[in-house]
């Protein structure tokens, strides 16, 4: 037995204030950008908002890829012409032959949309996730438990008896299922203390993240002393130098202690600005940022300049507000970049989806769209959360591009989006003085090559609110 000494080399990601920063921007709606990016320029001197004239591009070198000579197939005249967060992937094609005008335009109207919830956001993330059907039912359980901050107060045999008579579940498998929604974002979500909420934002950091590993043991430890304890209390009791107890507890600090308050916040928020718009041009799909998704900011170059000239203090604060403001632009440049990059995989998936209407929506998942852009799950959630695109077809939430699926006589899937609109247009067609039941409109739907149940089309039939067959019979 020999002591050696050995090195290796890896990369791993630590949670350094521009990346904390990235992600926050990530999952802002453009009013809260833009409400962002003010409160910035307000305060930091090296930021204001770039001249008219800077704003300008020649033609041809923005994003949207203008047509040279105009016309129908120009894009929409709020598509954003900026180089920096351009497209550089080459258009690929569409079905064409649509089913619209290119040049349609959604009303006012379609810009108001109804105010996503916390459980939105979850239910949404649930009913894309791999679970059964069983421990979905589970987990819609408890997420309907969880209170606006986003915790669990309810104990385990409390959910267990919601649940009943239809499934009996023991609480080491409703535990199971709740292991699993405390990956969902925001992150931190469903915990059961303040401890195991701060713990789950520990465990996605990474392992070499600066104090990560003192702040686990005061979690599991002290947490609840530290207020009366102080730092050299917590350090006396985990012998530790005070030092390192501090790193650590200024991590913590930087933590979310209630998660669900960032959805319950924006609740009163309806009006809804697109972050993207989507046109076809030659029969290609196109994507760019729209305008209002673009904050145009610069840093201020006397202030840069001035930097050279200030004494030492004076200098100081000025170099550490351009860092701010240099971190700021790279992390609005990384959203737009990621919100591009998720969009164009969309289109690539879901061109039926735009060409033909929700019935040939197909199924896409986040893991899907994960894999395929190299990006986390968390991450492509966070990107199009509370997000809208401009489509010929209306003003649409980046979430309705997802759904998921059921297996179908052929080998494929159909998505619950598409057989919904399936059911809708049987229930349009139907004769009023005879409406189909939900058994006869499973049959009718099994002979279209769509195997399902009675109790999955009344649902479904529940979900888009239209009553059931003896509640729409109709004489005269």
């Amino acid at each position: 037995m020999k002591a050696r000494l050995q090195t290796s080399l890896g990369q791993q990601l630590v949670m350094t204030p521009q990346l904390r920063q990235a992600i926050r921007l990530l999952q802002m709606s453009t009013l809260e950008l833009q409400a962002e990016v003010a409160e910035a320029i307000e305060t930091n001197p090296l930021l204001e908002w770039a001249d008219e004239a800077a704003q300008e591009t020649p033609a041809g070198e923005g994003s949207a890829d203008p047509a040279e000579g105009g016309g129908e197939d120009a894009p929409p005249a709020e598509a954003a012409d900026d180089g920096d967060w351009s497209s550089e992937e080459p258009a690929w094609e569409g079905n064409g032959g649509g089913s619209y005008d290119d040049d349609e335009r959604d009303s006012a109207a379609e810009r108001v949309a109804e105010p996503e919830t916390l459980a939105d956001h979850l239910l949404w993330q649930l009913h894309l996730s791999h679970l059964s059907e069983r421990d979905r039912h589970i987990g819609a359980a408890l997420i309907d438990a969880l209170d606006e901050d986003g915790y669990l107060r309810e104990p385990l045999a409390a959910i267990a008896e919601t649940l009943l008579p239809e499934i009996h579940a023991g609480e080491d498998e409703i535990l199971t299922v709740l292991h699993q929604l405390q990956r969902f974002d925001p992150v931190g979500i469903a915990a059961r203390s303040l401890g195991e909420c701060l713990r789950l934002q520990l465990d996605v950091l990474a392992e070499c993240a600066p104090g990560r590993a003192l702040a686990l043991r005061i979690v599991d430890g002290p947490l609840e002393r530290l207020p009366r304890s102080g730092i050299d209390g917590i350090a006396h009791e985990l012998r530790c130098p005070p030092a390192e107890v501090e790193q650590a507890v200024q991590l913590l600090r930087s933590l979310d202690p209630r998660p669900g308050k960032q959805l319950a916040e924006l609740e009163h928020d309806s009006y809804v600005v697109p972050d993207c718009v989507v046109w076809r041009q030659r029969g290609v799909w196109k994507v760019a940022l729209s305008q209002q998704a673009l904050p145009r900011v610069s840093i201020h170059r006397g202030y840069e300049q001035m930097i050279r000239r200030c004494g030492e203090s004076d200098a100081g604060y000025l170099r550490t507000q351009l860092q701010e403001a240099r971190w700021l632009l790279k992390s609005l440049e990384a959203r737009g970049e990621t919100l591009l990059k998720v969009m164009r995989c969309l289109l690539r998936q879901q061109a039926a989806f735009l060409e033909f209407g929700e019935q040939a929506l197909r199924p896409l998942t986040l893991r899907e769209i994960a894999g395929e852009v190299g990006l986390h799950e968390s991450t492509v959630s966070r990107a199009i959360a509370r997000k809208y695109v401009r489509t010929p077809r209306g003003t649409l939430p980046l979430k309705s591009f997802f759904a998921s699926g059921i297996d179908t006589d052929g080998g494929g899937e159909a998505s619950s989006t598409a057989i919904q609109s399936m059911i809708r247009g049987l229930i349009d067609g139907e004769n009023p003085r005879k409406p189909l039941s939900d058994a006869k409109l499973a049959e009718l739907l099994k002979q279209g090559g769509i195997p399902v149940a009675r109790r999955t089309v009344a649902k479904y039939r529940e979900a888009m609110n239209i009553p059931a067959s003896h509640e729409r019979v109709r004489i005269g």
